[in-house]
């Protein structure tokens, strides 16, 4: 283990970061550095930035993959390098596109909710939907549903 990849862990555990976060920044600085095949504390902002184009363009990463390298990168220069990262000069995240919620009709509501035999689930099912809390209904594994 190198220095500086000791040093990023050690960082990361004093700060009390979850251990699949301290691996995922890892790796992620791991792949920054092989793209380049330099150290990381010999690249710069405008490498981050072509590695971002990288990512979105060449390797077509999601939106949240892509947030996630450019976060172990920026925890790396920040705090493990203590280099001075002004605000302005973060590079921009890509925006996540909206999703919008699944809405099911009339017909499949009562047809879910005619399934359930229990009279205090069919009641408590109904006060969820009433309440928009229709996500126990977009999960839903029966036959007709999905």
């Amino acid at each position: 283990m190198t220095h500086l990849r000791q040093r990023m862990s050690e960082d990361m555990q004093v700060r009390n970061f979850a251990l699949n976060t301290q691996l995922s920044y890892l790796q992620q600085v791991s792949l920054f550095a092989r793209h380049f095949g330099k150290s990381p504390d010999l690249l710069g902002r405008e490498d981050i930035r072509t590695y971002q184009v990288y990512l979105a363009n060449e390797k077509k990463l999601s939106p949240g993959s892509i947030h996630t390298a450019i976060a172990a990168l920026h925890f790396l220069y920040t705090v493990t390098l203590e280099r001075y990262w002004p605000p302005e000069e973060v590079l921009p995240l890509p925006k996540k596109p909206q999703r919008l919620p699944i809405v099911l009709s009339l017909e499949e509501v009562q047809r879910f909710l005619g399934c359930v035999l229990d009279v205090k689930h069919h009641a408590l099912l109904t006060t969820c939907y009433a309440a928009g809390l229709n996500r126990p209904f977009s999960g839903c594994r029966c036959p007709w549903a999905c």
